[in-house]
C-alpha cells in the first residue's frame, strides 16, 4: 500500500480513537534511560525481546524504528510445546505475546528500545492486559538476553517510577532465562498487511504515529519487514 495511503489510514485511526492509550501527559519529555547498557564493539546485531499486549502493534512500532534490522512476532514465557497461538490465548500457558527485535547496537542502543518500548508501545501501568486484551498472554513484561540487559531494564523502571511520568506504578516484570518461539507466519507484519483491520486501525496505528510524533529522529517511514520491505 502506498505510504500517502498509510498516512491516511493513521490520521483516521487517531480521530477514531477516543482516548489515549498510555497513562501520562508529558509523553514530549519522556526520559531517555540513565543508565544505558554498555556499547557493543564486536557484535553486528543484538536482540531484544519484550511483550507488552498483543504482538501485532508492538512488531508495527519496532518495524519503524531506524537501527532495528527485524522483528519476529512470537511468545515468551512458557515451554516450546505449547508456543503456538490457540493454546497461548488460553491464558494457562505462561507465555506472552512476544517481539523480538533485532538491532544494529551501532545505530540504537538496548535503552533507546526500551524508551519507544515505555512510551509508544504499549502501558506499562496495565496489569495482565493491554485495552480491549485480557490475561497474562497480554502481560507487560521484558525477557532480558542478559545480565546487562537486565540491569538496565530493571533501573530504567525504577527511573521512570520515581519520575511520575506515568499515573499509575509500573507493573513491567523482568523473566530472565525464557526462550523465545516465533509466532506463525500469518502474525507475522499483520498491522501492514491489514490496515483497514478496525482493531489494528484504533489500537495500533495510533501507536506508529505516536513514534513518528514522538522520535521523528528514530523514526524511519519505510517498515522493515519480516517478508519484505513495504513503502
Amino acid at each position: 500500500m502506498a505510504h500517502a495511503s498509510i498516512k491516511a489510514l493513521l490520521a483516521l485511526a487517531l480521530t477514531l480513537s477516543a482516548a489515549p492509550m498510555l497513562a501520562h501527559a508529558k509523553d514530549a519529555a519522556f526520559p531517555a534511560p540513565a543508565m544505558m547498557e554498555p556499547a557493543a564493539t564486536d557484535q553486528a546485531t543484538e536482540k531484544a525481546v519484550l511483550a507488552g499486549g498483543c504482538f501485532w502493534g508492538v512488531q508495527a512500532v519496532f518495524q519503524h524504528v531506524k537501527g532495528v534490522k527485524n522483528v519476529l512476532s512470537g511468545y515468551a514465557g512458557g515451554k516450546a510445546d505449547t508456543a503456538e497461538y490457540e493454546v497461548v490465548s488460553t491464558g494457562t500457558t505462561g507465555h506472552a505475546e512476544s517481539v523480538e527485535i533485532t538491532f544494529d547496537p551501532k545505530v540504537i542502543n538496548y535503552g533507546t528500545i526500551l524508551q519507544v518500548y515505555f512510551s509508544v508501545a504499549h502501558n506499562p501501568t496495565q496489569l495482565n492486559y493491554q485495552g480491549p486484551d485480557t490475561g497474562t498472554q497480554y502481560r507487560s513484561a521484558i525477557f532480558p538476553e542478559d545480565d546487562a540487559q537486565a540491569k538496565v531494564a530493571k533501573a530504567y523502571i525504577e527511573q521512570l517510577d520515581k519520575s511520575k511520568i506515568f499515573d499509575a506504578p509500573i507493573v513491567t516484570s523482568i523473566e530472565q532465562s525464557k526462550t523465545f518461539y516465533p509466532a506463525e507466519a500469518y502474525h507475522q507484519d499483520y498491522a501492514t498487511l491489514h490496515p483497514t483491520d478496525g482493531y489494528i486501525m484504533y489500537n495500533d496505528l495510533p501507536k506508529v504515529e505516536n513514534l513518528s510524533r514522538m522520535f521523528p529522529d528514530l523514526y524511519s517511514q519505510r517498515a522493515q519487514l519480516v517478508n519484505g520491505n513495504a513503502g
